[in-house]
């Protein structure tokens, strides 16, 4: 029974991992649909997020499953309401990635990116996809020290929409409201997903040292 039960655990784990290398690919397809004006890729996008939730709902059932069968309590205990917690996290960021391909798809086949904030959006795709991949790096090796280095990541796409709103605000725009209302929502979107990032990062801290520093 216990040698099952361990087995169940790395399974989960492992289905935590392979969450986040589909949603890492999710925003790095949908930035290239984006920043490409790529219809056909941000289409398999949106379609693709429902094989992230179906994976974020059987990481639920099972944990949920091993919880009443097994009533674990201390290492154990945590492991298990650590991985729920960072399985919506990762599942909110497959959601967020299909946010930025369905204004793509939207908008084509023209850009939803002003040539003035181009430069932006593409600082905040490759942190963005810099950020999923360090994830996965956490989630595999349960390292709390790299968890914290996705704050400084974070803060790099924070920067970034600041500077995206200080143009979209500024006198110079001259552009359509819905364009800035497009500007808006993606900046929104960039950093939600990297603040997603930063909290799962926060419950593989909590795993490891018992510290729970998470903001959500």
């Amino acid at each position: 029974m216990r040698i099952q039960y361990r087995a169940d655990l790395a399974e989960m784990a492992e289905e935590l991992v392979q969450m986040g290398d589909l949603v890492g690919t999710a925003m790095w397809q949908a930035s290239r649909a984006l920043v490409d004006v790529d219809a056909e890729l941000a289409e398999h996008v949106i379609a693709a997020d429902s094989h992230i939730d179906a994976r974020h709902r059987d990481v639920e059932e099972r944990t949920y499953l091993l919880l009443a069968r097994q009533s674990p309590v201390a290492c154990d205990l945590r492991l298990l309401t650590s991985g729920l917690h960072i399985a919506r996290d990762i599942e909110r960021m497959g959601d967020l990635a299909a946010h930025v391909a369905k204004t793509a798809l939207r908008r084509a086949p023209e850009s939803a990116v002003v040539p003035e904030l181009s430069e932006i959006i593409r600082t905040m795709a490759d942190h963005a996809h810099g950020i999923a991949g360090k994830l996965v790096t956490v989630l595999q090796r349960a390292d709390p020290q790299l968890a914290d280095e996705l704050d400084h990541d974070d803060n790099v796409i924070d920067t970034c929409q600041r500077q995206l709103f200080a143009i979209v605000l500024g006198p110079a725009w001259a552009h359509p409201i819905a364009s800035a209302i497009d500007a808006a929502q993606l900046a929104r979107w960039y950093e939600r997903y990297a603040d997603h990032a930063v909290n799962a990062g926060e419950r593989v801290r909590y795993l490891v040292t018992g510290i729970n520093s998470t903001s959500v």
